[in-house]
């Protein structure tokens, strides 16, 4: 029975993984295209990081509602529903006009990516048996690496050949196509209707992650004592602790407090925020370095930072194997040490004459360590919660992992540029005619080291915090089984 379910279930899980493929696809081509985009837009270095950033900053509130939405109505409708935006906002983005109109458009697109991430992983759960389920997890995180892998590649020599528009324009016969699929095969899952959606805990969880974020974006450009940011940032704050109070009042809480009484998956949960802010940060600073301070063009930027995605590609499906033989702590544990190791020698080592072997060495380790670590995570939290909360318990996972996204982008771009004057921000994000002189590919240097170096030890306290949470619980085992 086990393996017909099993069976069953692969289907399911390449109609999630496609739909996944194409929302990644987007967010990493988009890294290498950035400078295109703002140069042919005459977008403003502001407008130019909220391209990016609204796209993660608007899939990351709608996630966590769509993952309860999830619960209530059903997986297969907001998947289905969510493609469908997702797949028409491509098309809105390849014939925007204006900076104004893309990022619109991208905001509809983070919004139907929204449906389609926060059900992926928790589709795939619900497809396959306990035994495999760890398996079939890490083939969806080797997609999401696959995609980190393709998108720079294909961002980068479509930008080159045919411009930055083209590049949209292709997901949409793609899209249409994985949507086909996915209607065909994807099955009706149970829905909690009895129970209500908390329309003030979505609201309140706009607010609080969109003013946190936009604090950080603005932390480079007006310093970090500002007082717009730090305004917004006590704003967001505040947003969010009223969140955690409605949140254990409401009947239908928009996130079930209990997700968080487990100490283990609370760790889960606060490990993959860690280290997320080191999943793509890395990739856009490279990127932006390369171009800016080593001349390269956008094909040979994506080319260059690839081999994150192949160690991603290599160790995803990995750690999933390994996990019928070893606790999801202790492969968590030397994924993230690896990947903390890998940032901090990229930051002893950047230079605008950094050898090929030497950066792509350390990336190739910095997606080891991220792969490693991506896997057991999300099995150890989806498999521990009743399907009737996987909705919500993913949809936790996956706004988490957004905002470290979100947020270590934001916190990177503004540590890395925080010393260069506004004209020499516009050149680095693509919208300055002069190139940059050398005291400015000095100060870029040094401030893309100190980035890397703070995400090198965002790596380290996961680690340690995930390895803490191990021992103590290893300790309460030991304690009642020696009473």
């Amino acid at each position: 029975m086990a393996d017909d379910a099993d069976k069953a279930g692969w289907p399911v899980l390449a109609a999630a993984s496609s739909g996944a493929l194409l929302c990644f696809l987007n967010l990493s081509a988009l890294n290498v295209a950035l400078p295109a985009v703002a140069r042919s837009l005459h977008a403003t270095p502001t407008q130019a990081s909220w391209i990016l950033l609204s796209y993660m900053l608007v899939s990351t509130v709608c996630i966590l509602s769509f993952g309860r939405l999830a619960d209530l109505w059903g997986r297969r409708q907001l998947f289905l529903a969510g493609l469908s935006l997702f797949v028409a906002a491509c098309a809105a983005c390849a014939f925007a006009p204006t900076a104004e109109l893309m990022l619109a458009s991208r905001t509809a697109q983070a919004i139907g990516a929204a449906g389609v991430m926060a059900n992926a992983s928790a589709l795939v759960s619900d497809a396959f048996g306990r035994r495999k389920t760890g398996l079939a997890l890490g083939v969806l995180a080797m997609v999401a690496a696959l995609a980190q892998v393709v998108g720079p590649l294909a961002g980068g020599f479509v930008v080159s050949w045919w411009g930055w528009r083209v590049l949209f324009m292709l997901n949409v016969p793609a899209g249409l196509c994985v949507l086909a699929w996915s209607w065909k095969v994807l099955p009706t899952s149970a829905a909690a209707k009895a129970e209500r959606f908390d329309l003030a805990g979505a609201a309140l969880s706009l607010v609080g992650i969109g003013c946190v974020t936009y604090a950080l974006s603005m932390a480079g450009t007006r310093g970090w004592t500002s007082t717009p940011v730090w305004a917004f940032m006590l704003a967001g704050l505040c947003a969010i602790g009223l969140f955690s109070g409605v949140q254990m009042r409401v009947a239908s809480p928009l996130v079930d407090p209990s997700l968080f009484r487990d100490p283990a998956r609370r760790t889960a949960y606060a490990g993959i925020l860690l280290l997320s802010m080191t999943q793509a940060a890395p990739l856009l600073l490279v990127a932006l370095y390369l171009q800016a301070c080593a001349g390269l063009q956008p094909s040979e930027a994506g080319l260059r930072i690839a081999p994150v995605a192949f160690g991603m590609l290599m160790a995803a499906p990995v750690a999933g194997i390994l996990l019928r033989r070893f606790r999801p702590e202790s492969i968590c544990v030397g994924g993230m040490l690896l990947a903390g190791g890998a940032l901090a020698l990229l930051a002893a080592l950047l230079q605008p004459t950094i050898g090929t072997v030497q950066l792509s060495m350390c990336l190739w380790v910095l997606g080891l360590g991220i792969g490693s670590f991506v896997t057991p995570n999300n099995a150890s939290i989806l498999q521990s919660v009743v399907p009737q909360r996987r909705g919500i318990a993913n949809g936790v996972r996956s706004t988490l992992q957004n905002t470290g996204i979100m947020v270590g982008t934001a916190l990177t771009l503004s540590v890395a540029l925080a010393q260069l004057p506004s004209g020499s921000q516009r050149t680095v994000l693509g919208n300055g005619s002069a190139g940059l002189s050398g005291v400015d590919v000095a100060a870029f240097t040094q401030g893309a080291s100190s980035a890397l170096v703070l995400l090198a030890v965002l790596c380290f306290a996961g680690a340690a915090l995930v390895a803490n949470t191990w021992h103590r619980a290893g300790r309460l085992e030991w304690g009642k089984g020696s009473q």
